[in-house]
């Protein structure tokens, strides 16, 4: 069987596009999110949280309330876990009722060996203080326990209850304030509708590896199981076999920034499918932006290397406490260090990638770019370091 190649420029555009960095911008927020399949949530806000910029960076009239509304309004998307908390349709409910069984059996043996006994009776405590009492946050549970200030294996044993109802699927996140979830029982947020559609664990393998290959465009069996984080390995290497073998998708070999092939999985179209053109303006992306979540498979296939700082000691980091990278058109083009000082949008620094020229046209497209993230950011004006446009 001779397998086909996909050349890196395609490889490029046809995972961009995929990503909602394509020439068509998202009609909302929303469209957005379906696109993408999940926007990971993340606490730290130098500048944006990460789930902000995500969706600004693909629909420039969002503002960071439309998510809070999407999840506590309108009930379009539900907060759960892929391989990280992550706003997730509402539609895709229901596939989530084998991540609540399995993640109850982990939870369960995990806190077995690490948590004193009577855990169980917290648990029950809490369901009943919810019922009777509604929804509440971390904070109103567990009246006088001692709190600790570390993981999960710190946390007041109350604390711990709650995040086995959330994880196992009894409770959900009805809304958030602040960035502190608030969570009810299921039934009351989750719509009846969502609740009584009925799939099977088989059918919801073959949705979410489905899912993951379509959102990805070609992928390794290893890359869709990570997708969600949510199928096994073996699930996946088992569906992407059947798939193959049923004709519905096909082997091809694409070509990294470097020339290195990687065998992968893909719809048989997709080599004959047009691909939009990428547009040429400078987008400033989250350091957890859906394009680059995967670091390896970001290196391989664009040939930019990176690694957030924040856990670097001071001293010891190459660029920075919480660094953005900066994208044009089908290539990292650099990556840069801002933060939000009061009314302030601070421009610390700004590295090009090698072999990238700061010449006036892009430099004038970057101070744009910057210029829109602090009318973005509520930021009154942009202040640049005298040294800020550093070396390559």
């Amino acid at each position: 069987m001779q397998v086909e190649r996909l050349d890196n420029a395609r490889a490029r555009a046809v995972f961009l596009d995929r990503h909602g960095l394509g020439a068509t911008r998202a009609g909302s927020a929303m469209a957005a999110i379906d696109a993408l399949g999940f926007v990971q949530l993340d606490s730290v806000n130098t500048f944006a949280r990460a789930h902000d910029l995500i969706l600004w960076s693909r629909h420039r009239p969002y503002r960071p309330p439309v998510l809070n509304r999407l999840l506590a309004g309108e009930r379009a998307v539900f907060e759960h876990w892929t391989h990280d908390a992550a706003a997730i349709p509402m539609d895709l409910w229901p596939l989530w009722r084998m991540r609540f069984a399995r993640d109850r059996m982990m939870l369960e043996r995990r806190w077995a060996r690490h948590r004193p006994a009577g855990f169980a009776v917290q648990v029950d405590e809490v369901m009943r203080q919810i019922a009777d009492h509604g929804p509440c946050t971390s904070g109103d549970v567990g009246p006088g326990e001692t709190r600790g200030k570390g993981g999960w294996w710190d946390w007041h044993p109350s604390k711990t209850a709650l995040e086995y109802l959330w994880r196992s699927g009894a409770l959900s996140v009805v809304r958030r304030e602040g960035f502190r979830k608030v969570y009810d029982l299921t039934e009351r947020v989750i719509p009846q509708a969502v609740r009584e559609t009925e799939i099977s664990e088989a059918e919801a393998i073959d949705r979410l590896c489905a899912l993951a290959l379509d959102k990805l465009g070609f992928a390794t069996s290893g890359e869709i199981a990570a997708f969600w984080a949510h199928v096994t390995p073996a699930e996946a290497r088992v569906w992407c076999e059947l798939e193959m073998a049923a004709g519905r998708a096909v082997p091809v070999d694409v070509s990294g920034a470097e020339g290195r092939i990687r065998r992968c999985l893909a719809r048989p179209d997709l080599l004959d499918a047009t691909v939009p053109d990428l547009p040429g303006r400078v987008r400033i992306l989250s350091p957890f932006d859906p394009a680059l979540r995967d670091r390896k498979r970001a290196e391989w296939l664009f040939g930019f290397h990176y690694r957030i700082e924040i856990f670097v000691p001071a001293p010891q980091r190459r660029y920075g406490y919480y660094v953005f990278p900066v994208w044009e058109g089908d290539r990292a083009i650099g990556r840069i260090d801002m933060a939000r000082q009061g009314d302030v949008l601070a421009v610390r620094a700004f590295w090009p990638e090698p072999g990238v020229a700061m010449g006036k046209a892009r430099l004038t497209r970057l101070q744009s770019e910057l210029a829109r993230a602090a009318v973005f950011g509520g930021c009154g004006r942009v202040d640049y370091d005298t040294d800020w446009l550093r070396d390559a």
